[in-house]
């Protein structure tokens, strides 16, 4: 059944997809010569997934089925246009997605993003912007047929004044917001206010050794009625950093941003927890068409659960592309991540609770003209879940196939 399924998806792809890039290619003088500043494009994806809900592997799927296929078509534009030594960059992205069989999914996606890199004489330098994305909400956390869209906003400012050839001082503030169309997920919209400022080292070797000190604070607006039950309302964390890039040769790079980091809850002082936290990065390039990037982490982050606010997350990724030739690119990558919710969660558990999931992605890119992309995609998703907290044990697997062009 399933392969009678891809088949059916390959052949209803290949020709729209063809028809879509001859059009592109016969319309790229035109549309080029618009304007320099403003690149339309277009794409469309099509899509399988065996366990779209990421439902246990128990559980029977909903309406006796667990897969499905998806249609996705996009537009839309990029921008980059020089003011003076300043410099604007943005996208506007219209998408619009079709479900097979839990059609009652089908949505209209919006990404705006608008960034303005800002010089004032030759020593003061930063970036201020902003961006919308609506989209559906992933089903890892959230098991529901409903459609559930997720918005988020965000809102930045940032600067640096570099007051010696190799110091630099430099703060900022960022706003993100999360809404969700679903009622039962209402209660995890929050916001989030984040404040920096750090001094950096810069040798001429265009390594950076810095400091940073961070604070950041949460509200979840929705849940004043649930403070009885136990539920936390918001957090406050702290952190101090060492924010370092090492370019130790041309072929490998390290990026470290670690510290001791305190997390605070609003009314249960008791749930507070601290201690190191950080994420490292490896670049390394040792053939040239080949390179890999490595990544481990010890960090808090949010989750997007009706029972839990946070978790404290350990991982591990390593992710690898090569250039088989000219217009051919292979991607590859495995992911490894264990989310403790005992430690961040600002809810009173009878045990240690904590979920782990396992990822692991291939992909191959044919790019027949350089402004033209043909793609095909297949994953592996696996998680041992928690079920006191509602958090699945499930394996999923899918593939995808995709078409772009850029005017």
């Amino acid at each position: 059944m399933q392969r009678n399924r891809l088949a059916l998806a390959m052949v209803r792809i290949l020709p729209t997809s063809l028809m879509l890039l001859g059009g592109a290619t016969c319309s790229v003088p035109a549309w080029a010569a618009i304007s320099d500043t403003i690149s339309p494009f277009i794409a469309t994806t099509y899509s399988y997934d065996n366990n779209l809900f990421r439902l246990d592997d128990s559980a029977a799927g909903f309406d006796g089925t667990r897969s499905d296929t998806s249609r996705q078509v996009q537009a839309g534009f990029l921008v980059r246009r020089p003011i003076g030594r300043q410099l604007l960059t943005g996208q506007v992205k219209w998408s619009r997605v079709y479900f097979d069989h839990f059609d009652q999914l089908d949505y209209t996606g919006k990404d705006y993003l608008a960034d303005l890199e800002w010089h004032i004489a030759n020593h003061l330098e930063g970036h201020v912007g902003g961006s919308y994305s609506q989209t559906l909400t992933p089903f890892s956390d959230l098991q529901s047929t409903e459609r559930n869209l997720r918005t988020i906003r965000r809102e930045y400012v940032n600067g640096g004044w570099r007051f010696h050839p190799s110091w630099r001082v430099r703060g900022g503030f960022s706003r993100d917001k999360y809404t969700y169309d679903s009622i039962a997920q209402k209660i995890s919209e929050r916001q989030e206010d984040a404040y920096e400022l750090g001094l950096d080292y810069l040798p001429a070797s265009e390594s950076r050794i810095g400091v940073q000190l961070r604070h950041l604070k949460g509200t979840y607006p929705n849940r004043a009625s649930l403070a009885a039950f136990g539920v936390e309302q918001g957090y406050e964390q702290d952190e101090v950093k060492a924010n370092i890039y090492w370019r130790f040769s041309g072929i490998t790079q390290v990026q470290l941003l670690g510290g001791w980091v305190k997390r605070k809850n609003q009314l249960f002082s008791g749930r507070d927890s601290s201690g190191a936290n950080g994420r490292v990065i490896v670049y390394w390039a040792p053939l040239g068409k080949v390179r890999f990037t490595g990544s481990l982490w010890h960090e808090f982050a949010a989750v997007e659960n009706s029972l839990i606010t946070s978790s404290l997350n350990n991982g591990a990724s390593l992710a690898a592309a090569w250039d088989i030739s000219a217009k051919v690119r292979m991607d590859a990558q495995v992911r490894r991540e264990k989310r403790d919710f005992s430690a961040a969660s600002g809810l009173s558990l009878p045990i240690d609770v904590s979920d782990t999931t396992r990822t692991a992605t291939v992909g191959l890119t044919y790019a027949p003209r350089p402004n033209i992309q043909l793609g095909v995609n297949a994953f592996r998703d696996a998680r041992r879940g928690a079920p006191l907290i509602n958090t699945s044990s499930y394996h999923a697997n899918g593939i995808s196939f995709n078409a772009s062009a850029q005017f």
